[in-house]
């Protein structure tokens, strides 16, 4: 299944709390709530302390159970912040070095020349995604494990898409083979080394790798993640879903995914990653620092995270993760320590992101340049961009999100001359219009390519 609307990074701001933020921000969830467009957990804490905790739908739809604050969910790749600091410790045991080739772990990669654990982790190594490769070429009578992704690769011998470090482009690839060798390095499973090193230390005691269809097993406050099917109009798993039956057969694939985890354990992890009880200061510097090409261009990714350094809002590492039936988002304001986290189980769910920010830094009464519900409502509608895939813009409260069929949905952010900005994608939504000053087409706008979507309703 392929997503235009990649769930790479969400920037929410930092506040100093009040009653009137907390009030403001239910009176933003709750409508959409209401509306069907989230389904999770929110927890927003200042320096460590929660402000705002609220559950939001179901569970388990089939039984019905509501969603609390020990609700489990697949955090997708928020798990990458996991693999790299399992690597990291690794590291200052001196039991690799992160200028080690990938060959030295797995010989029979030994063609892939200059590819370091260094470029896996900052997503520099040029190795193209499995996913993408897979697509045509799984054998859907088993599923697959990371040892089966890495005899692909050294069967098909795929070429990279850039020379190392010449370049950024995110690629699960990469911490399909840190996964690995994390239990090379530490004969230990990939999930073992973790609940050793890490979830155990920290006690997080609901957080673990959990394979629920190869290796299921009976967990309490399971969050089971839920995928809209628009010819049966109702939620249900992907597994059953023919678009995102690849569940089934990625299951056995961890690193890049697969790590289970609470509101509440997340919370925790985050406070350990103020100290030492991990890493040293060193490492930890190291982990949250912007990445160098060979040209000395700066990119925005550490060590399975995003960074961000805002003029006014200081330093930011979050990261993302998106997977079948799961939405999810853990962001770390350093410079104020302030903590945002967001686990939801359903796929066609709202974004709210740029509103929550606006609130919490009280600008939420000082925008937009578009924002009478008149000037907004003339881009309702629907927009076929290519046959068969089509963005709907809807109005709510007097905001506009823009969705597609198993896309979740984003907030358009309102700019001059018709524009909005899609924040967590990186993208730009530009309205045509004809002669009599109807709107007849949208412009998107992405990474350089333009694609035109004619209004059809």
């Amino acid at each position: 299944m392929k997503y235009l609307f990649l769930l790479i990074g969400l920037i929410i701001a930092q506040i100093t709390f009040g009653q009137n933020q907390v009030q403001k921000i239910d009176s933003l969830l709750n409508p959409l709530f209401k509306n069907g467009q989230i389904n999770g957990n929110f927890l927003i804490a200042e320096k460590g302390k929660v402000i705002y905790k609220r559950s939001f739908g179901l569970a388990n739809e089939e039984t019905k159970q509501p969603l609390n604050e020990k609700s489990i969910f697949e955090i997708a790749s928020v798990t990458k912040q996991f693999t790299a600091t399992a690597i990291m410790i690794l590291n200052e045991e001196d039991k690799l070095n992160l200028d080690d080739d990938i060959s030295k772990f797995f010989p029979e990669l030994i063609f892939y020349k200059g590819i370091t654990i260094r470029h896996l982790l900052n997503h520099t190594s040029g190795l193209p995604d499995y996913m993408e490769l897979l697509e045509k070429n799984f054998d859907k009578s088993k599923i697959e494990t990371n040892n089966d992704i890495i005899t692909f690769f050294a069967q098909k011998q795929p070429k990279v898409v850039f020379v190392p470090s010449s370049k950024y482009e995110y690629s699960n690839t990469g911490y399909i083979f840190l996964a690995s060798i994390i239990e090379k390095v530490s004969s230990e499973t990939y999930d073992g080394f973790l609940q050793k090193n890490i979830f155990k230390p920290l006690k997080m005691n609901n957080t673990f790798v959990y394979k629920r269809r190869s290796e299921p097993k009976k967990i309490d406050n399971y969050a089971y993640g839920y995928v809209y099917s628009d010819s049966l109009k109702q939620y249900i798993l992907p597994d059953y879903l023919e678009e995102t039956k690849f569940v089934n057969w990625l299951d056995g694939v961890v690193g890049d995914g697969g790590i289970n985890s609470t509101i509440n354990d997340l919370l925790k992890w985050d406070r350990a990653l103020y100290t030492n009880k991990l890493l040293s200061k060193a490492a930890m510097i190291e982990m949250f620092s912007i990445t160098s090409l060979k040209d000395n261009t700066q990119i925005e990714y550490g060590y399975g995270w995003q960074i961000e350094n805002h003029n006014e809002f200081g330093k930011i590492v979050y990261h993302g993760g998106g997977w079948p039936g799961y939405s999810t988002f853990f962001a770390r304001h350093l410079t104020d320590d302030k903590t945002i986290i967001i686990l939801q189980n359903h796929d066609n769910i709202t974004l709210p992101v740029h509103s929550i920010r606006n609130i919490l830094y009280r600008k939420d009464e000082a925008m937009n340049i578009i924002s009478s519900a008149d000037q907004l409502q003339k881009f309702v509608g629907a927009y076929e961009i290519q046959p068969g895939f089509i963005i709907e813009v809807e109005k709510l409260n007097n905001q506009l999100y823009a969705k597609a069929a198993g896309q979740p949905t984003l907030e358009l952010i309102p700019q001059p001359e018709n524009s909005f900005l899609l924040e967590e994608i990186e993208a730009k939504v530009i309205f045509n219009f004809n002669s009599e000053g109807t709107v007849k087409s949208l412009t998107f706008s992405q990474g350089g390519m333009e694609i035109e979507g004619k209004k059809i309703k």
